[in-house]
């Protein structure tokens, strides 16, 4: 099993910025993919980014240009810097692990942007 604990979620003014955090616990070895995904209210969850275990990143394109993954593969972390929000990123946000085809989630962080 892997565990994950999200940190950085909160409340924000459009143009702001805020950074995610996600540490993994647990059984570590073998997680390839790291990532975000997130869910607005009403709406399906949706990937926000992911990176893999050799640094590949992919990113929705709502995001592209405004938010950047990062990871840290001796600490099994995986941080999501966010900029220039906006009130469309307004959802909760959460961290993800694929290790051997296995997918986990953490427990999510909320994201708030006012306008």
């Amino acid at each position: 099993q892997v565990h994950l604990v999200e940190s950085g979620g909160g409340l924000v003014q459009a143009g702001g910025s805020l950074r995610l955090s996600c540490a993994a616990s647990g059984s570590t070895f073998g997680i390839n993919t790291l990532g975000w995904y997130r869910q607005a209210p009403g709406k399906q969850r949706e990937l926000v980014a992911n990176i893999d275990s050799r640094g590949h990143t992919t990113y929705a394109e709502s995001v592209e240009g405004r938010f950047t993954i990062a990871r840290d593969n001796a600490k099994i972390t995986v941080d999501l810097q966010m900029n220039s929000l906006k009130p469309e990123d307004t959802a909760v946000y959460y961290c993800y692990a694929v290790r051997f085809a296995a997918s986990y989630w953490g427990q999510g962080t909320r994201v708030t942007v006012s306008s």
